[in-house]
């Protein structure tokens, strides 16, 4: 069953799913239409759960889960990767490439490959303040409270040349 994403529960759980590039509008209504499809018949079991999803920034796919109404598991897990994998393959997007790290400078998102990112530090491209995200939250509450943080709040923090720590 699907639910707007600022109606479902702060505890829910979420999987966060980064694209390797944004998406414009068109694609973007494609995303959401196939989402929610999914979201409307996603099942535990034969039972259904209370679902939703996000697209910010046009880069990032949030899925979530009220566990409150029964959790997701094993092949119901499986059934939303598959939808997202679909999505991809639809649309030429990498949605699982785990070498890239997203920054945010304003309401722009930029990628980087990470064996770039002690020459993007020390050239001063990215610094200590800059957003970057943490997308191994587990919660909406989570999501919401600090899924966006300075980079000398997160792991990147040991890509930051050394006097940037002092």
């Amino acid at each position: 069953m699907y639910i707007p994403f600022n109606d479902i529960a702060d505890n829910s759980r979420v999987w966060i799913y980064q694209l390797d590039r944004e998406v414009n509008d068109e694609e973007s209504t494609f995303i959401s239409t196939v989402m929610k499809r999914f979201c409307e018949q996603w099942q535990v079991h034969g039972a259904p759960l209370q679902t939703s999803f996000k697209l910010f920034y046009n880069r990032f796919l949030v899925l979530a889960v009220d566990e409150n109404s029964g959790g997701a598991s094993g092949c119901s897990i499986d059934g939303s990767v598959h939808t997202v994998k679909e999505i991809g393959s639809k649309l030429g997007i990498d949605f699982f490439d785990r070498t890239k790290v997203a920054f945010r400078d304003g309401g722009q998102v930029s990628i980087y490959p990470m064996n770039q990112l002690k020459e993007l530090f020390a050239a001063g491209t990215l610094n200590q303040d800059t957003i970057t995200f943490d997308n191994l939250v587990t919660t909406k509450s989570e999501l919401l409270a600090r899924w966006e943080v300075p980079v000398s709040r997160s792991w990147l923090s040991k890509y930051l040349p050394k006097k940037a720590l002092a």
